[in-house]
């Protein structure tokens, strides 16, 4: 029986970190600021986009709320914001695994994508001047991604927290 190796000499060297370009950034704001019409009406805005996380700002206004007396956001609204952001951590992540390929061939790999299942949490009330939205995704397989979001109040506060489950292929 010959000896081990030290475990030193079996860990792999850690890949660089992935650093998307502007051009893919401006499509990426594009797509989900301007093209997707319900973003435009939800205020969405992204933040930064990263294959490890996914933030978006979200303004309150007169058409997102769901309770006149408390000028609270909609559950809708939410639901809706937390869907997107998951949906942006997917393409993401996928755009991460083919940095090799040209910024418009990867924006074409998300035309397969869609919502399978989607679950919120509403946690606080969501009361506020804007709101924040993060996603990560927790799994991409070659079918289906798994991801996580959180919605949280302007000051950091989690209001809502979101999984969901989106068809890659």
């Amino acid at each position: 029986m010959s000896p081990r190796p030290p475990a030193s000499a079996k860990a792999a060297t850690p890949a660089a970190p992935v650093v998307f370009e502007p051009e893919f950034l401006a499509a990426m704001r594009q797509l989900t600021e301007e093209l997707i019409s319900f973003n435009k009406v939800l205020g969405l805005q992204l933040v930064s986009i990263t294959p490890e996380e996914c933030q978006a700002r979200m303004a309150m206004k007169p058409e997102l709320i769901g309770h006149f007396s408390y000028q609270r956001i909609h559950g809708g609204a939410i639901s809706a914001a937390l869907d997107a952001m998951g949906g942006v951590a997917v393409m993401a992540a996928m755009a991460a695994k083919h940095m090799d390929e040209p910024v418009l061939q990867r924006m074409q790999r998300f035309a397969r994508l869609g919502t399978i299942d989607l679950r919120v949490d509403f946690l606080r009330q969501g009361i506020g001047e804007a709101f924040h939205i993060k996603a990560q995704v927790l799994r991409l397989g070659s079918r289906v991604a798994s991801t996580r979001m959180e919605f949280l109040g302007e000051d950091g506060t989690l209001l809502s927290t979101g999984a969901a489950a989106y068809i890659v292929s």
